[in-house]
């Protein structure tokens, strides 16, 4: 596999993971259907979702894949009174990653990054590499201690 620039920002500061690669489709670049392929638990494969807040602009969020962000937890912990999410034609230009591989790590800023903190069960979880099918596996806590991110209740229900 080509190193993403998501690896290669870990490598550089010694932060272990390990990558796992799966055959995407165009017409269903959905976390379920990558956890399936991956042959791993959708709750231990985390989609970033991109936001603006109506106070803080750009906030980026984790959440296991099959799980739906509660806007109103998402702007409470942000500190945001609105929060919606940005529109896919935003999401290259603001991060530089595309739909279907957006990841936490290596954003062309560093965002607020919220992580759901069911992320804190698992070993290590699963978020995209930087690029369609292929995932970073990584350690949650190494995960915050790079971007920055907390982790909060952040799913409805």
């Amino acid at each position: 596999m080509t190193k993403t620039n998501a690896c290669r920002m870990l490598d550089s500061e010694g932060i272990k993971y390990r990558t796992a690669e799966y055959e995407y489709d165009e017409n269903d670049l959905s976390g379920v259907k990558a956890a399936k392929s991956l042959n791993m638990p959708e709750e231990q494969l985390f989609k970033t979702l991109v936001t603006k807040g109506d106070k803080t602009g750009c906030v980026v969020f984790c959440i296991p894949v099959a799980e739906e962000l509660d806007l109103k937890k998402a702007a409470a912990v942000s500190r945001n009174k609105k929060i919606e999410l940005i529109h896919v034609k935003e999401l290259l230009p603001l991060t530089g990653y595309i739909r279907g591989g957006c990841s936490p790590i290596g954003m062309k800023r560093k965002f607020p990054t919220y992580i759901d903190e069911t992320a804190q069960l698992f070993d290590e979880i699963g978020v995209s590499a930087g690029v369609r099918g292929c995932q970073i596996l990584i350690g949650p806590e190494d995960l915050v201690k790079f971007t920055g991110a907390v982790f909060e209740d952040l799913v409805m229900g």
